[in-house]
C-alpha cells in the first residue's frame, strides 16, 4: 500500500503515544464524544498493550500484524503436520485468528476484574495506571493526569528508540531476535536479576553443591556435603550485581554520610541485624516440604521470622525438635539433614489469605503474628494460586481440600472490601491469639501511603509493603507482568504517610520483593523499613537454580516440586541459608561502619544519606531524565526526632516489636465467657455436657473466638470431647461465633 511504501522509507509514531496525543487533544478541543479512535498497530500483539491502547483512548484496535503471524503460523508445513497427526486440534485460518483474538479478550477481562471493573467501556479512557521512566513531556503530550513520580524519557528519546528498532533495509530478512523478556537467553537477551548464573555464584559463596542430596551420597558426605562458606565468592557475587545492567530504582542511588567512619569492631552484632530478616510469604505447596522447612528452620535458627504462606502448616512443626542424633536426622523429620536439637520448623508468621486455605483456630494459635494477605506484589488485584499436579495427597490434606484440584484464592478486594472490612478481620485475629501481632501485606502502588494510615488505625501492628519484583511460581505470564510497582515507591510513600500522620510509632514497617544484598536492606532501611522479607534469594540459598518451571512440578532439586523422586533431589540444609544471612548481615555492617553508624536502628527513616549516583545515571541514555532527589527528597527528616521508632507512650513506649495491640472493650464478653468457672472447667475436665449464659450487645465483636483459641491451644481443631453450650441473649457485634470449633454450641 502506499502508506506501506511511506514507512520504508522511514518510521511510525508509537501508537500509545500517538493515541493518547489524539484522545487528549480532542477532549481539549470538545470534540471527544463526537469521534471514534481506531488504532491499525504492528505493535499490539499482547493483553498488555491491547490495554494500554484501550486505557487510553482507543475504541478498537487492529492488531494487523499478530493476525499476519497467526495466519502465517497456521500456513506452516509444521503446523498443518502436526494438525494432521492431531499433535494440535483442527481448525481453518478464520477459526485459529478467532482463537487469538477471544485469547486477547479474555486476557482483557482478567485485567478488567483485577481492578473490579465490569464493562471494557468503563474502562475505555480511564487511565488506570502508573508510569515510570517517562518523562514530563510525554506525560503532558500523551498520557495526562498520569503519575510519573521520578521522570524519566523524552519524545526525543522515544524517537530514537522507535528508529533503532526496524531494520537497516526494509527487504531485510533477519530473523526477529527473541530478548527473553519472560526467561533468560543468553548473550543478546534481557538482563535479569535472578538467573541461574547468579544462583551458582551464591551457591558457591555459601558452600552448596546442588548434586549432594538424599538421592545421591548426601549420608556419606562430611557435613551433609555443606562446604565451607567463601568470603572471596561473596563479594564475585556482591560485584555481579553491583557490575549488572540498571534494573532497580535502588542501582541509581549512593550513600552521602553525614559522620566519619567508624572501626567495624563498634557495629552491632551479625546476630542482632538478623533479627530483622524475614522469609516471604511462600506456601507450602508452591514450595516442597523440605524447601519450606528448610527456610523456616534456619530463618527461626537466626532469630528472624518465618512466613507460613497462605495454605496452613502441619501441626507436627509446633514443636521444637528434641530427638536430633550426631548425623544431623530427626525421626520428625526424615527427609530434611542438617539438623540440631532446639530447631524449630513453625512458622513464625501464619499467613489469612482470601481462599482461608488451611486457616483453623490451631494455625492461628500457634503463630507469633498473623499476616492478613490484602495484596501480592507479584500479581496485586489476585488471589494465590496452585495448580493442580502440586496438591498432593499432603497439601489437600492441610489445605482441606481434594487432590489434583487447581486451588486458587478469590482476588482479596472481593473478601475484604473496605478498611472497615479489614479493622473487623484484624479484631478478629487479636481476639483468637491475643499475643500475636497482625501484620498487613499491602502492594507497593501510588496512594499507599493513605491506606497504609487506615491500617494503622484499624489496629494493625505490622505493615508489610511488597514489591512489584516479588516471584511467583504458578502464575500466569499475564498476571505478573506490569502489575506492582517497586517498593522504593511504597516503601517511601507509606512511611512519610504514616510519619507525617502521627501515626508511624503505632505500625513496623516490613518489606520485600527483591531484596538481595546488604545494600538493598540499608537503602530500605533509610526509606523507612524496620524488617525485610527475602523471597526469591533465599529459596536459591537453599538450591533453586533459576530453572523457571515451579509450575510445572518439574523442579531439577525438588525446591517446588510435591514428586517424591524430585524431592530427594533437594540440596540444602539450614545451615546454607543461615550462610547466607551472615553474609548479608557483615556486608551491612561493613556499610554500617563506613557510613559511621553502631546501631542499625539510627539508619531507619534516614532518606537524607541518600543521595543520586551521578555515576549510575550517566551510564545509559534511558537514565538521563530520570530525578529521584524530588520524590525521595519529600521524605520527613527524622534525623533529630526518632520517637517513631518505639511504641506509642500509651503502650509503654518499648520496642514496637514487643508490643501487640490489645481489643479494646469490643472483647470484654469474650475475655468473661473465657474466665467463666464453668467454661474453664468444661475446657479442663473435656468431657459431658455443659452449659452457660450471657447477655450480648451489638458492640460485643468477635465473640466466641477467644474461647475458640483457648480450647484449640489445649486440644487443636478436633480433640474437644465434651459439649460447650453457649447461650447468648441480645442483639450481636460483627464476627460472632469466630472460629468456632466442633464441641462449641
Amino acid at each position: 500500500s502506499a502508506d506501506q511504501a511511506e514507512l520504508d522509507g522511514t518510521t511510525y509514531i508509537p501508537p500509545m503515544v500517538a493515541v493518547g496525543a489524539v484522545h487528549h487533544r480532542l477532549i481539549d478541543e470538545g470534540l471527544r464524544m463526537d469521534t471514534g479512535l481506531v488504532i491499525e498497530t504492528g505493535s499490539a500483539w499482547s493483553t498488555h498493550h491491547f490495554a494500554c491502547l484501550v486505557g487510553y483512548g482507543a475504541n478498537a484496535v487492529h492488531p494487523y500484524l499478530a493476525l499476519e503471524t497467526v495466519k502465517q503460523w497456521h500456513g506452516s508445513k509444521r503446523t498443518q503436520s502436526m494438525m494432521e497427526a492431531g499433535k494440535l486440534d483442527k481448525t481453518t485460518l478464520d477459526e485459529a485468528q478467532q482463537n487469538y483474538r477471544k485469547a486477547v479478550e479474555n486476557g482483557l477481562l482478567k485485567i478488567l476484574s483485577k481492578m473490579g471493573i465490569s464493562l471494557l467501556s468503563s474502562y475505555q479512557g480511564a487511565q488506570i495506571f502508573e508510569a515510570m521512566g517517562l518523562g514530563e513531556e510525554v506525560i503532558n503530550t500523551s498520557f495526562k493526569g498520569t503519575t510519573s513520580r521520578i521522570g524519566g524519557v523524552d519524545l526525543r528519546d522515544i524517537a530514537q528508540e522507535t528508529a533503532m528498532m526496524r531494520p537497516e533495509t526494509a527487504d531485510e530478512k533477519a530473523k526477529l531476535i527473541n530478548y527473553g523478556y519472560y526467561k533468560p537467553v543468553p548473550k543478546q537477551g534481557e538482563y535479569h536479576a535472578n538467573s541461574s548464573d547468579l544462583a551458582k555464584l551464591l551457591h558457591d559463596a555459601i558452600g552448596l553443591d546442588k548434586t549432594v542430596s538424599a538421592a545421591t551420597n548426601r549420608d556419606e558426605a562430611e557435613n551433609d556435603g555443606v562446604k565451607p562458606k567463601s568470603v572471596a565468592n561473596y563479594e564475585i557475587f556482591k560485584k555481579s550485581l553491583e557490575s549488572a545492567p540498571l534494573a532497580n530504582i535502588r542501582d541509581l542511588l549512593d550513600f552521602e554520610s553525614d559522620r566519619e567512619s567508624i572501626s567495624i569492631d563498634e557495629v552491632e552484632s551479625a546476630a542482632e541485624i538478623m533479627k530483622r530478616f524475614c522469609t516471604g510469604a511462600m506456601s507450602l505447596g508452591a514450595l516442597s516440604r523440605e524447601a519450606h522447612e528448610t527456610l523456616a528452620i534456619a530463618v527461626n535458627r537466626v532469630g528472624g521470622k518465618s512466613n507460613s504462606g497462605e495454605g496452613g502448616e502441619d501441626t507436627v512443626r509446633i514443636k521444637d525438635l528434641s530427638d536430633v542424633d550426631e548425623k544431623g536426622r530427626s525421626p520428625t523429620y526424615p527427609h530434611l539433614a542438617g539438623l540440631k536439637n532446639g530447631d524449630s520448623a513453625n512458622s513464625y508468621i501464619h499467613q489469612v489469605a482470601s481462599g482461608r486455605f488451611g486457616v483453623t483456630p490451631e494455625f492461628l494459635t500457634t503463630a507469633k503474628q498473623l499476616e492478613i494477605k490484602m495484596a501480592q506484589g507479584a500479581k496485586p488485584g489476585e488471589g494465590g494460586q496452585l495448580p493442580g499436579p502440586k496438591v498432593s495427597e499432603y497439601i489437600a490434606g492441610l489445605r482441606a481440600s481434594k487432590q489434583g484440584v487447581t486451588l486458587i484464592s478469590p482476588p482479596p478486594h472481593h473478601d475484604i472490601y473496605s478498611i472497615e472490612d479489614l479493622a473487623q478481620l484484624i479484631h478478629d485475629l487479636h481476639a483468637i491469639n491475643e499475643s500475636a501481632g497482625v501484620s498487613v501485606k499491602l502492594v507497593s502502588s501510588i496512594g499507599i501511603g493513605t491506606v497504609a494510615c487506615g491500617v494503622a488505625k484499624a489496629q494493625a501492628d505490622v505493615i508489610q509493603i511488597s514489591g512489584g519484583d516479588g516471584g511467583t511460581g504458578a502464575s500466569p505470564l499475564s498476571s505478573i507482568k506490569h502489575a506492582g510497582m517497586p517498593w522504593e515507591m511504597g516503601l517511601s510513600e507509606a512511611h512519610s504517610a504514616l510519619l507525617n500522620n502521627g501515626l508511624r510509632d503505632r505500625v513496623t514497617l516490613r518489606v520485600d520483593g527483591g531484596i538481595r544484598t546488604g545494600r538493598d536492606i540499608a537503602i530500605a532501611a533509610m526509606m523507612g523499613a524496620e524488617e525485610f522479607g527475602f523471597g526469591t534469594i533465599a529459596m536459591i540459598a537453599e538450591g533453586c537454580v533459576m530453572a523457571r518451571v515451579c509450575h510445572l512440578n518439574t523442579c531439577p532439586v525438588g525446591v517446588t516440586s510435591q514428586k517424591e523422586e524430585l524431592r530427594k533431589k533437594f540440596p540444602g540444609t539450614p545451615e546454607h541459608v543461615v550462610n547466607f544471612f551472615m553474609f548479608v548481615a557483615e556486608e551491612i555492617r561493613e556499610l554500617m561502619a563506613h557510613l559511621g553508624y553502631s546501631k542499625f536502628e539510627d539508619l531507619i527513616g534516614r532518606a537524607d544519606l541518600l543521595t543520586e549516583s551521578e555515576d549510575q545515571l550517566a551510564r545509559i541514555a534511558k537514565t538521563k531524565g530520570i530525578s529521584l532527589s524530588g520524590f525521595f527528597g519529600s521524605i520527613p527528616d527524622s534525623k533529630d526526632d526518632r520517637a517513631f521508632l518505639r511504641a506509642t507512650p500509651a503502650e509503654g513506649g518499648g520496642l514496637k516489636d514487643d508490643v501487640v495491640h490489645v481489643n479494646g472493650g469490643s472483647s470484654d464478653l469474650d475475655r468473661e465467657i473465657c474466665n467463666n468457672e464453668d467454661v474453664k472447667a468444661a475446657i479442663e475436665n473435656n468431657s459431658g455436657d455443659t452449659a452457660v449464659s450471657f447477655n450480648i450487645k451489638n458492640t460485643d465483636r468477635s465473640t466466641g473466638a477467644m474461647l475458640a483459641g483457648d480450647i484449640s491451644r489445649k486440644y487443636g481443631n478436633k480433640g474437644l470431647d465434651g459439649n460447650l453450650n453457649i447461650n447468648i441473649f441480645g442483639s450481636a457485634g460483627q464476627s460472632f461465633g469466630a472460629f468456632t470449633l466442633p464441641g462449641m454450641k
